[in-house]
């Protein structure tokens, strides 16, 4: 077994363009960049003495608010090597919720693209800062956010912000001595990276990532799939949610593995990149590769390169993953499960385990860390196969949650655990299911209802494309499962088809009180459902009322 690396990630990046330096670390099909791993370093270094020269201590906060950039991830390297806390930002959020996020983590810069889908940046940040269109570059002073200090575009020139290629600039105002010695005062369990959860229910948290949380998660992730300097991965999956940066970025950087990032997702651009490029690895959430298998010319491609990946961020329908190991090639595909807070990975399927493991399971706990699962009320172990909280501890767990103490002991208890959250049992094999979220789970006249035993098997229907399963007020059993469909093109079924058939093969009191049928789903930018909004959505269209708010993730 490898040993836990007490490392900087920039110590990391150093020490992979050391063994590989001509080897190519990153490719981008959509933007002139193609780095080697000698190439790329150089290029962080210079960022990092820019960053330096511009005025950033070790210890500050900047925020970046972009798609999958090649600035992104420079940046994201070049802050960890001079001690700067990068913290990433939501690419779904509009005004209120940037405001909030830039004055609760006290960030003294922003990094910003040119767009994001419907949100236009400068105009946004214009907006919260009028200040910036007048002031001298660097020299912001914003009456809402006293803290930040500068903003720099990804794209274009604008009033009052620095563009990214003045940074290496400021880089003369260092000396080599000085850079090293930033580079040497760092520790790995210092707080390198703050993301925020997803914020599917009331304001999101910082959650506080050390070096050694990020590269030490990475290095197990790519163990499991057994990445090595010769595998290329398809990144459609963003940066700034873990599953980009920690299961994407962190896996390829331990191991000398090729990225080949996407500025964002399209099942097209997705099956471009992989015949093309050659990918050997595809990471996505379930929705990605359910949007990829259905798309009109998925067979007009060519996934013959594909091995592994990962399928993760929501619950895995068992039939996509069937299909992603029978029709795209990835017969070694792994499954993984964790949050944020756990930066992010707990468990994870191996491309050693059996089909139905990597089916069935999200896998063992990784290596360094310990699991169990406990009685949410009581806080006891539980048996083999008995339902319970998921718990962990070890290297992988937050350092906390920025500026909010109360919620991080509510999170992490006494001797340790981190309480996920997350409903789980585990096997005599030591292979965990997730049956659900405590929040999700519903109780029906008594009867505890788990969403995704019902999702799963609605997903076999033969009409059915994707299902989400959320609870609903009844006077009758206090709630109950309501059911949202998205249909095949062309296929048909109607409300009582669907319980019908659920009916017939699964308990009474999991056939849904209702089902409806949609388009799509809300989706946070990771490819999470946001089902709060779905259970908004049922009770408006039921005309249901309301006695107690359930929130759900």
């Amino acid at each position: 077994m490898k040993e836990l690396k007490n490392i900087t990630i920039g110590n990391m990046l150093e020490e992979t363009a050391s063994k590989f330096p001509t080897n190519q670390a990153v490719k981008y099909i959509e933007m002139e960049f193609d780095k080697t791993w000698y190439e790329f370093n150089n290029k962080v270094d210079r960022i990092a003495k820019g960053l330096m020269g511009m005025g950033f201590q070790k210890g500050d906060h900047v925020a970046v608010w972009a798609t999958n950039y090649p600035q992104w991830l420079t940046l994201m390297f070049a802050t960890a090597k001079v001690g700067i806390v990068l913290v990433t930002v939501n690419t779904n959020y509009k005004e209120h919720e940037l405001e909030f996020l830039l004055g609760q983590s006290d960030s003294k810069a922003l990094f910003i693209c040119d767009g994001l889908k419907d949100i236009d940046c400068e105009k946004i940040i214009y907006s919260i800062c009028p200040e910036l269109k007048t002031c001298k570059k660097g020299h912001l002073k914003s009456e809402k956010l006293p803290e930040l200090k500068m903003v720099c575009s990804f794209d274009n020139h604008y009033d009052g912000m620095y563009h990214w290629n003045e940074i290496e600039y400021f880089g003369v105002l260092v000396s080599q001595d000085e850079y090293n010695a930033r580079k040497n005062s760092l520790d790995p369990d210092d707080v390198i990276n703050m993301q925020y959860t997803s914020g599917t229910t009331g304001f999101p948290k910082g959650v506080m990532l050390t070096h050694k949380n990020i590269v030490n998660n990475g290095m197990s992730i790519g163990d499991c799939m057994r990445f090595t300097e010769n595998d290329r991965l398809c990144i459609p999956v963003p940066f700034f949610h873990c599953f980009g940066m920690v299961l994407a970025i962190m896996a390829c950087v331990t191991h000398g593995s090729t990225m080949v990032p996407l500025l964002w997702y399209t099942p097209m651009k997705v099956m471009h990149v992989v015949e093309y490029e050659k990918c050997t690895a595809l990471h996505g959430v379930p929705t990605m590769f359910i949007g990829i298998l259905e798309h009109r010319d998925f067979d007009k491609y060519d996934y013959s390169t594909l091995r592994t990946g990962i399928m993760a961020g929501s619950p895995c329908p068992i039939k996509v993953m069937q299909d992603v190991v029978d029709k795209m090639n990835m017969k070694e595909i792994t499954i993984a499960f964790g949050q944020t807070e756990a930066s992010p990975v707990c468990t994870q399927t191996t491309v050693d385990d059996s089909l139905e493991k990597r089916v069935h399971t999200v896998g063992k706990t990784l290596p360094f860390m310990e699991t169990k699962i406990v009685d949410p009320e009581t806080g006891d172990e539980v048996g083999i196969g008995v339902d319970g909280e998921f718990c962990v501890r070890g290297y992988n767990v937050m350092k906390g949650y920025y500026k909010l103490e109360d919620a991080t002991a509510a999170a992490i208890d006494k001797d340790g655990w981190l309480h996920t959250g997350d409903l789980a049992t585990v096997d005599t094999d030591g292979y965990y299911k997730i049956t659900g979220r405590i929040k999700d789970m519903i109780i029906r006249g008594g009867e505890n209802i788990f969403p995704k035993e019902i999702e799963d098997f609605i997903y076999t229907h033969p009409a059915v494309k994707d299902v989400a399963v959320v609870a609903i007020p009844s006077k009758k059993y206090g709630e109950e499962a309501c059911a949202f469909v998205i249909l095949k093109e062309g296929a048909e079924a109607d409300e009582d088809s669907i319980k019908s058939y659920v009916n017939k093969n699964l308990a009474k009191h999991k056939v849904p009180g209702s089902v409806l049928f949609t388009d799509n789903f809300p989706l946070t930018a990771s490819g999470k459902i946001q089902k709060y909004i779905l259970r908004d959505k049922a009770i408006a269209e039921l005309k249901l009322e309301i006695e107690s708010k359930i929130e759900t993730a």
